[in-house]
């Protein structure tokens, strides 16, 4: 046994290479400047007042989005169903307060473009009232089935920004008979620390939920991954999967760098197995989830609560007071950033998740959604205001891309207007992590161009679909129109050969 306490001195350290002896290898990577130390030691602020409205829009998630079921005047209770699921890929909406529907319109979306999106319109009214919530049960006497349908009802997403239904992957991970369930815990983009609070806060909690996960695949092991500079973090988790799970779950550090938090490469690291460029996890046996929605499945198994909060980071250089807010989904992104004395006529931009991968907003009137982690007004200071120069082939993107792709290449091809070469490059495997931007000399945002040339083969795919599907179309409609011509010359036929028949019965008599 060794003393976790005794090893720290100030700097990273990785348990995982200490058990095992060796350092796994790890590809690319950026160490950007943490910007961590604002909110990470302030505790979960879980007195954040009721805005005045609630706009919860019905597209949060991957798939599909909710469809209703109020109607405008409607009084609902805190936690009921407001939207259910539509198909397979999708998540319901429920309320998280009391209070009133007062439209059902759109409203701007928490996305770059911030067009409009069908959204509920929710009064609240101060009165908190819960819908009556069922019985606790045990987890462990339910069905693994049980547990899907039961996390699927209660609208959980993966909370680390994916938002892709949570039920969904349980039942592919159980259908796939994985071997490893990996918890996500890295939270490596700067200024984020919701993930970090939450282990310090709740870590028990958070392991009960990898236990009824766990479960509900059916399977026996599972592994956090932390990174090394989480101490309070990492001693936290490691001393409730040690009271609780029975050498179930096994907590490790993880290096403290950019994008850590990447599926493939917290599996590689973590397994020592490789996902298929066009694969999936479960290829190998791996299924990854958040810490958050692990605490989002134990609250809704163990107490029956829907998702209708999150732990959100407000941090940036205009934001006078940053912490970390237990917020109800819905909220106007404005009303967080004014409970944290933001100052708006110091930020440049604004931003939904963190500065490597966040959405850039236009405005903050937009809502909080499931899948938004982090909101930040951030300085001039804080923006790099450098105009583009020149490529020097220093090759810094190639050795920074976590991928091991070739980004001055596709970005020449790119500007070029050559974009069907630059998948050959890989330009479908790029995460638009932006490490490959962050360590450019010369300052090229390249990730915006292969963000747009994405975009823009999706705009030719899409076109091309449409020309196809009209051409079949026409084809069919010409087909059609042709048969109906030789079905018409063959009832003419037989009409005139119906018509001479009686004449020839005539002479022959």
């Amino acid at each position: 046994m060794f003393d976790i306490h005794a090893l720290w001195a100030g700097k990273p350290f990785d348990l995982h290479a200490l058990w095992n002896g060796s350092q796994p290898k790890i590809r690319g990577g950026v160490h950007p400047e943490p910007r961590k130390e604002a909110t990470a030691d302030r505790p979960i602020d879980t007195a954040f007042p009721l805005p005045p409205m609630l706009y919860l829009a019905l597209q949060q998630h991957v798939g599909k989005p909710a469809e209703p079921v109020v109607n405008v005047g409607d009084r609902v209770l805190k936690g009921q169903l407001l939207a259910v699921s539509q198909g397979m890929v999708s998540a319901p909406i429920h309320a998280p307060t009391s209070g009133t529907i007062t439209d059902i319109m759109d409203y701007p979306s928490a996305h770059p473009s911030a067009l409009p999106t069908p959204t509920l319109l929710l009064e609240p009214d101060g009165e908190e009232r819960w819908i009556d919530l069922p019985e606790k049960a045990d987890p462990f006497s339910l069905s693994p089935e049980e547990i899907s349908i039961r996390v699927g009802a209660a609208g959980i997403v993966g909370l680390g920004g994916a938002a892709f239904p949570s039920a969904v992957k349980l039942n592919l991970g159980r259908r796939t008979k994985i071997q490893t369930l990996l918890i996500n815990g890295g939270e490596c983009e700067p200024y984020l620390t919701c993930d970090d609070r939450l282990m310090r806060e709740r870590a028990r909690a958070i392991v009960d939920g990898i236990l009824i996960m766990l479960h509900g695949l059916g399977c026996r092991q599972a592994i956090v991954g932390i990174e090394d500079n989480k101490l309070e973090a990492y001693t936290n988790m490691h001393a409730a999967a040690a009271e609780l799970s029975d050498g179930k779950v096994e907590v490790v550090a993880v290096p403290s760098f950019y994008p850590m938090g990447w599926d493939k490469q917290l599996i590689g690291y973590l397994t020592a197995k490789e996902v298929p460029a066009d694969g999936r996890a479960t290829d190998v046996g791996v299924l990854m989830h958040n810490v958050g929605t692990a605490y989002a499945v134990q609250q809704a198994i163990r107490h029956g609560k829907p998702l209708i909060s999150r732990i959100v980071t407000v941090s940036g250089g205009a934001v006078g007071a940053p912490r970390n807010i237990d917020a109800p989904l819905g909220t106007p992104l404005a009303s967080l950033l004014a409970h944290c004395d933001y100052r708006p006529e110091e930020t440049v931009r604004y931003i939904m998740g963190g500065p490597m991968m966040g959405e850039a907003l236009p405005h903050p009137n937009v809502p909080l959604v499931k899948g938004a982690c982090g909101i930040l007004a951030l300085t001039q200071e804080e923006i790099s205001a450098t105009d583009a120069k020149s490529c020097i082939r220093c090759s810094r993107c190639v050795t920074a891309c976590p991928v091991g792709l070739l980004p001055l290449e596709m970005m020449a091809r790119i500007r070029a207007g050559q974009l069907e070469s630059s998948l050959k490059f890989g330009l479908k495997d790029c995460i638009s992590c932006g490490s490959c931007s962050y360590v450019c000399p010369s300052e090229i945002p390249l990730v915006h161009y292969f963000k747009y040339a994405n975009g823009e083969l999706l705009t030719r795919d899409q076109a091309n679909h449409k020309a196809e599907q009209t051409k079949r179309l026409a084809d069919e409609k010409l087909a059609r129109l042709e048969r109906q011509k030789q079905e018409a010359a063959a009832a003419a036929a037989q009409r005139k050969a119906a018509a001479k028949k009686p004449k020839i019965t005539e002479a022959a008599a």
